[in-house]
């Protein structure tokens, strides 16, 4: 049985507003602003129609949703019910087929070991214990030759001004409480993890946000949020 890799205090977190997953002027507006910049850069890194995507994190499926759109197969895991339930009830009501499992990375990892085409998980990383036990977890539901993408905050001033300051106690455009700094990832510490995990790093992409025109584009600053494409070895 896999250890479980969870921080119960930010399960909990987001339990408390899981009912507003799909209001895109709410709590995860951001999410909604950012969500097409990535599923450009995940269908930049590997084909998606026809192909198994395991979504980590998915929490109410906004990214899931947007892969199944693009022709994917996807199974969708958080370890919050609240999420899944959240994120099952509006597939339903989408008429999109997504395979939603209430579990941890860690418990996926031994069920659907060795499935994914592609595993993505965004800013989860920042929010449990063991990142790299995640990334070990990621690198195990990838088939051989399989792409998993990621996205994290840097840890850098800028990153704590505008994602932490800015975000959640001057706009408010995240609840307070929602990141911990200490727990941001500089790109060099998540390359080095991956390669420990097995993984090949592809290619490292930054995201500019602009909360006031809720847009985003792909640059190649890191400094903030961004974007990391890993490959499993085919051999």
């Amino acid at each position: 049985m896999a250890a479980i890799n969870i921080d119960e205090d930010e399960i909990g977190k987001f339990d408390r507003i899981a009912a507003r997953w799909w209001d895109a002027s709410g709590p995860f507006r951001p999410l909604h602003d950012l969500n097409p910049i990535r599923v450009a850069f995940i269908e930049g890194c590997s084909a998606l129609p026809g192909r198994h995507v395991i979504d980590v994190g998915c929490g109410g499926g906004l990214l899931t949703e947007a892969m199944a759109r693009a022709g994917a197969r996807v199974t969708g895991i958080d370890a919050s019910a609240a999420a899944i339930d959240i994120a099952r009830l509006h597939a339903q009501q989408a008429d999109l087929t997504i395979d939603y499992r209430c579990t941890s990375a860690e418990q996926a990892a031994e069920n659907l070991a060795g499935s994914g085409d592609v595993v993505t998980c965004m800013e989860l990383l920042e929010h449990v214990p063991d990142p790299p036990g995640l990334l070990r977890s990621i690198a195990n539901l990838l088939k051989p030759g399989g792409n998993a993408i990621l996205s994290t905050i840097n840890r850098t001033a800028a990153a704590y001004a505008l994602g932490v300051i800015a975000a959640e106690y001057l706009m408010q455009i995240l609840p307070r409480g929602t990141h911990d700094y200490r727990r941001f990832i500089r790109p060099s510490e998540l390359g080095k993890w991956v390669r420990q995990a097995g993984l090949q790093v592809a290619a490292v992409s930054g995201i500019a946000y602009n909360p006031l025109t809720r847009s985003a584009r792909l640059t190649r600053s890191v400094s903030v949020n961004y974007l990391m494409h890993c490959r499993r070895p085919a051999a």
